[in-house]
């Protein structure tokens, strides 16, 4: 389970973005400019969760239980507890 925040953060000069698990307060800098790194938003799930995966269209799953959208890599149903069935072959 990750307990740290993921935040989305960009490159002011390049525009390049990176997803990082960051603390409130540190200051985070780009390793080849060595400037500071803008946040431009927290990644969903939100920390604590069992999900590793960003809440995308290609990384969620409709639950046959609920129906919500749920995260690809979750075994288990995070509302109802119940195991999720295995994801159809993408051949």
């Amino acid at each position: 389970m990750s307990e740290k925040q993921r935040y989305r953060m960009r490159t002011p000069s390049t525009g390049r973005e990176i997803i990082i698990e960051a603390e409130p307060g540190i200051v985070y800098r780009d390793r080849s400019t060595g400037e500071e790194l803008q946040v431009l938003g927290k990644v969903l799930p939100l920390a604590p969760s069992k999900s590793k995966l960003p809440w995308t269209v290609e990384n969620l799953r409709i639950s046959p239980y609920t129906g919500q959208m749920i995260p690809k890599d979750l075994n288990d149903d995070p509302i109802t507890g119940r195991r999720l069935p295995p994801l159809p072959s993408q051949d």
